[in-house]
């Protein structure tokens, strides 16, 4: 047993409301440059869907992801080195620029410089790739709500699979049976596809806290990666010539402060904290014949925090003791091992991804209400949870290779606390047979459901520091002289150290966000009017140039 710790994030997908806050704030913290237009960390898919790209779910052509050869070994799915090098300048199975879209813009100047006359200026859709005029046929948000579900729900390759196995039973009214929405960033997986894909050793994930990011130095634009990750979700700048990923705001999460797409978010759905994980047993866990087997594999290599043996092999690592009692605090673990509401995106992919999503049951809970039936009695959720069989099978699809009795099973636990707890909120004699019913005490469904509706913000962020001295582990190894304004010759800019080009983080800088991101005093200064970094700015009261001044202060 080798423990490692690894940053972990849930989502509570019955609160989210497809508001895009998440996405709009994570892309003007990290993709507002040029060659990053087409580019979303973070997006909300409505399901059913294409999703971001499109059908970007269907292995069978992009060949993202592992696969098991005869010998049950793990294999890349768009093959080995001599498949990559007869590939490497031009690969079939990439997503090309349409798959994602074409960025664009509007030729705001004419319609605002226009010459007086009697034709009213129109702004013509302009590329921001080309500069030329074009014509807007799909961006990353187009199957919000189902838009176009009549064109384009049947190019979702869950349906698709599900029409095809079991045609009779899935009927072609599936867009009006259920709607939910699904927030996804870079899985940050334990078996990664895509490092394994660089040919140019680029992409790492971080051994004290198992973040996977590219480093821009190494990277030669090759786009292998691309094709390995099977959720698409690095992308290439064709600015730079470098490929680029989600980061999970790495230098936020140093200093014990959540993302960004976690900070903004309105329904307070994500959940971020520290599990251990035997990194012995991936391999092994990743190689599980049974696809529909992977989900318990990988529960299995999540290590118990409360263990003493686990305790003892974390501590001879290296892993500090703070740590472990964020680890033992994790509510991820809660919801991933304690509960197991949680579930992982596509573990057929074999990537052990590492964020993960709380089945939504408001589809079940809206159609009965629709219905006129009490949506919230017991007996009505659980039989119907059973009934509706449409949306239990698509989420099975998403979160557990096809398995359809522990998707049921999740949400029959969500249905106990939901029934039970309103019981207890109407002042009513708790029922405890509902409790029993799914294998929980009272006791665990009331935490479950604290955990869930009602906890605060450090219950749902529970971020470890990162320690002074191995603060030079944290970024690409350099030493800080190498940079103008050195160790003790620069003051803490408005902007913040992590702003501007990538720099190596140095112990003096690694203080100096920590002051910044922590204090309980706002950033004031003139340099910030007019420009407030999301990333940088700590939400301490109302620096000069956050909002327009009102007309006292003119």
């Amino acid at each position: 047993m080798r423990p490692m710790a690894q940053m972990t994030m849930v989502m509570n997908l019955d609160k989210c409301i497809g508001c895009h806050t998440c996405s709009v704030t994570c892309k003007q913290a990290w993709t507002n440059r040029a060659g990053t237009e087409y580019v979303w960390f973070n997006n909300v898919e409505t399901r059913p869907g294409q999703g971001y790209p499109r059908r970007y779910e269907d292995q069978d052509r992009w060949r993202g992801g592992w696969t098991l050869t005869r010998r049950g070994r793990l294999e890349l799915k768009a093959g080995g080195r001599i498949k990559k090098l007869l590939t490497i300048f031009s690969s079939p199975v990439q997503p090309v620029l349409g798959d994602y879209y074409e960025p664009w813009t509007y030729d705001y100047a004419t319609l605002i410089d226009a010459p007086l006359g009697d034709d009213f200026p129109v702004a013509r859709p302009k590329s921001l790739i080309t500069g030329e005029d074009t014509k807007i046929t799909w961006s990353a948000n187009w199957d919000d709500n189902l838009g176009g579900s009549a064109e384009h729900l049947e190019k979702d390759p869950i349906v698709a699979k599900l029409r095809a196995e079991s045609n009779a039973q899935v009927k072609a009214e599936l867009e009006q049976t259920f709607m939910f929405y699904l927030p996804r960033i870079c899985e940050h997986c334990l078996n990664p596809s895509c490092m394994a894909s660089c040919p140019s050793g680029a992409i790492y994930k971080r051994a004290e806290d198992g973040i996977v990011l590219v480093d821009q130095d190494r990277c030669r634009g090759w786009r292998q990666c691309i094709t390995g990750c099977p959720y698409k979700k690095i992308y290439f700048n064709h600015k730079s010539g470098k490929a680029e990923k989600c980061t999970m705001c790495y230098p936020r999460i140093e200093v014990g402060l959540p993302t960004v797409c976690s900070e903004t978010c309105v329904g307070r759905l994500r959940y971020l904290g520290l599990v251990l994980y035997d990194a012995d047993a991936v391999t092994a866990a990743a190689s599980t014949e049974d696809e529909q087997e992977l989900y318990a594999a990988q529960l299995d290599v999540i290590l118990d925090p409360h263990d003493p043996s686990v305790l003892r092999a974390a501590r001879e690592q290296g892993i500090p003791e703070d740590w472990l009692d964020a680890a033992r605090r994790s509510p991820t673990y809660r919801l991933i091992k304690d509960y197991q509401v949680a579930l992982p995106l596509h573990p057929e992919y074999r990537t052990m991804p590492m964020v993960w999503y709380v089945p939504p049951l408001s589809p079940v809970v809206d159609l009965l209400r629709e219905q006129g039936h009490d949506a919230e009695a017991a007996g009505t959720l659980f039989g119907a949870i059973e009934a509706l069989r449409i949306p239990v099978e698509y989420l099975a699809e998403l979160f557990t290779a096809g398995d359809t009795d522990v998707v049921t099973g999740v949400l029959r636990r969500l249905a106990a606390m939901r029934a039970y707890m309103r019981e207890v909120t109407l002042g009513r004699e708790p029922d405890e047979s509902i409790p029993a019913s799914v294998g929980m005490s009272e006791e665990e469904v009331y935490e479950m459901y604290r955990l869930l509706g009602i906890a605060k913000y450090a219950e749902r962020y529970v971020i470890p520091t990162a320690h002074a001295e191995r603060a030079h582990e944290l970024e690409e190894m350099a030493c800080s002289l190498d940079y103008d304004d050195g160790p003790g010759m620069y003051d803490s800019g408005p902007l913040g150290e992590a702003s501007g080009p990538l720099t190596p983080v140095s112990v003096e800088t690694f203080h100096a966000l920590q002051q910044r991101q922590t204090s309980d005093t706002p950033t004031s200064d003139d340099t910030l009017r007019g420009r407030v970094n999301l990333l940088n700015w700590d939400g301490h009261g109302r620096p000069d140039g956050l909002f327009p001044p009102t007309k006292e202060e003119a």
